[in-house]
């Protein structure tokens, strides 16, 4: 049985121009978020209780495998980097672990940390569960070995409550910083772990990926006539559109459908969409 987890090498403070707004990576503090450090340990955890194998697949540059090595000394049996930007979405970066931790390791039950110190979405434990075809249990704050082959966690829910939730095998979970603090390695694990292999595997880089983006997302301008009229004043009527009958605001309850459907009417009342039949 193989335990896995899955980390990400990222700039843990990266630098802000405080003019521009753009953000600027230095290099000097980039390393692993505290839930992945959290998800390797909950992952020698888990092994050690099923007397499994830990494995520890990352996506990042050839700077993150000093950082492997940092995690073999701590007991992680076999280190995979798949090299890939760090400008990658979401769905890039699971495209490229899933077959890495199908293919080449075989997981039993893979570990994640429950976001990434640089987009921060925490999307990719879940696609990496679609692609894989696994149970997912996401966002925990406790995880315990259940059974020969299941993960038993809790799960943080509004108002101060809890969900017990247990996933088998094939399994995906992510877990936050606060459920383990990483071990330590002793000072003859260090050293002998300077000269540890660690595999390299390509990544599948999305074609589509774009710069990361510093300005909030806008509708795109719409192509409107000029206005007409005979003099000034009747031009900034049109324009302003003063004696126009508008629709007054309403609430409206549906079923989730039928809202989207209505959305998309309104959105298309107001020339924001093309009508249905032509291209957005």
């Amino acid at each position: 049985m193989l335990v896995a987890a899955c980390v990400k090498w990222a700039d843990l403070r990266p630098e802000v121009d405080p003019v521009h707004g753009t953000v600027r990576s230095t290099g000097r503090s980039d390393g692993f978020s505290e839930a992945d450090r959290a998800a390797v340990e909950v992952a020698l955890g888990l092994a050690e209780g099923w007397g499994a194998r830990v494995a520890v697949v990352c996506a990042g540059p050839p700077a993150a495998e000093a950082g492997l090595r940092e995690l073999q000394a701590v007991g992680v049996d076999r280190a995979v980097r798949v090299d890939l930007a760090p400008d990658q979405p979401s769905e890039a970066v699971a495209a490229s672990l899933a077959p890495v931790l199908s293919a080449l390791l075989a997981a039993d039950v893979v570990v994640c940390g429950d976001y990434s110190a640089d987009r921060g979405s925490g999307s990719v434990p879940a696609y990496l569960a679609h692609l894989l075809g696994a149970e997912q249990a996401l966002g925990l704050v406790g995880v315990a070995a259940h059974g020969d082959d299941g993960v038993a966690g809790v799960r943080r829910l509004d108002g101060g409550r809890r969900e017990d939730v247990v996933a088998g095998a094939p399994a995906v979970v992510s877990v936050e910083g606060s459920v383990a603090t990483l071990r330590r390695a002793s000072l003859a694990a260090t050293l002998g772990a300077g000269a540890a292999a660690v595999e390299v595997v390509p990544g599948r880089p999305d074609p589509r990926a774009e710069a990361p983006r510093t300005e909030p997302w806008r509708p795109r301008a719409r192509h409107v006539a000029p206005p007409e009229g005979d003099d000034a004043l009747d031009r900034v009527v049109q324009l302003t559109g003063a004696f126009v009958e508008r629709t007054p605001p309403r609430t409206v309850e549906l079923e989730p459908a039928e809202a989207a459907q209505a959305v998309l009417d309104q959105l298309r009342a107001w020339g924001y969409l093309e009508p249905p039949g032509r291209p957005d």
